[in-house]
């Protein structure tokens, strides 16, 4: 088997939101509460766990940085998705493009913010 990725956990303010907000770009069904996490399962079967930071005693999220790498389809919708919502997007990783997509590695990619502002970012291509 190797080592695989089973699950994270995404820290929130609010884990419901939060955890709609990524499943609405990316056209994913948010899971069933396992307590206390809420997850959202991507195609590789691992599973990203939403938490409420006040159920573990904290006042703040700190920001992480999480990347998908999707198919020339599901970028472009989940792109329009974004737009259509008014979603800020960036070309970059620092958010110095803003409004624009990058082409790197020979795909395409863009940045964007969840709600505790978390560093998205959808790539079709993956990093060598």
């Amino acid at each position: 088997m190797g080592v695989q990725l089973n699950h994270t956990i995404v820290w929130a303010t609010d884990r419901a939101a939060s955890a709609a907000f990524l499943a609405g770009v990316l056209d994913l069904p948010v899971g069933s509460p396992v307590e206390p996490f809420l997850p959202i399962r991507l195609a590789n079967d691992v599973t990203l766990d939403f938490a409420g930071i006040a159920d573990f005693g904290a006042s703040r999220v700190a920001p992480q940085h999480y990347a998908f790498l999707v198919d020339d389809a599901t970028f472009d919708a989940a792109l329009a998705r974004i737009r259509g919502a008014g979603v800020e997007y960036w070309a970059d990783p620092m958010h110095d493009r803003p409004g624009e997509i990058n082409h790197d590695f020979g795909g395409r990619g863009v940045y964007f913010a969840d709600p505790d502002g978390h560093n998205m970012e959808l790539q079709t291509k993956a990093m060598p």
